[in-house]
Order: C-alpha cells, then sequence, then structure tokens
C-alpha cells in the first residue's frame, strides 16, 4: 500500500488528491473511513476496507479516533 491516503475532492473535481491530517473512524454500519484536508482547506473524506485503515494507522499516515 502507498504511505499516503487519497481521495476526491468535491470542492475542487480533483481526483486522488493526497489527504493530510488524515483521521480513521468506524461507521454504525462496522466500515471505516478516512476524514482529513487537502492542505488548502478542502475537507476530505473517502471511505477505506479495513485492511486499508488499519495499515494506515499501522504506517503512520493517520490517526484512529475509536
Amino acid at each position: 500500500m502507498s504511505k499516503m491516503l487519497t481521495a476526491y475532492c468535491m470542492k475542487t473535481k480533483e481526483k486522488n488528491v493526497p489527504m493530510q491530517d488524515a483521521v480513521i473512524t468506524k461507521t454504525a454500519r462496522g466500515g471505516y473511513m478516512a476524514q482529513g484536508h487537502d492542505g488548502k482547506g478542502n475537507k476530505m473524506t473517502t471511505m477505506l476496507s479495513e485492511e486499508k485503515a488499519l495499515q494506515a494507522v499501522k504506517d503512520g499516515v493517520a490517526k484512529k479516533s475509536w
């Protein structure tokens, strides 16, 4: 897995934008999502598999909130 989480920025319509200060949260249904920003003040959210979410926390790319 790459060391950086990427997401789609709804405001600027850009794909694969690197996410900064990512925080992994668990949804009510048991899924995982990462929330952060793109460095320009635009908030971003992306859904992740359990494997990718736990790997991002292990690599130090994101913090977990649960």
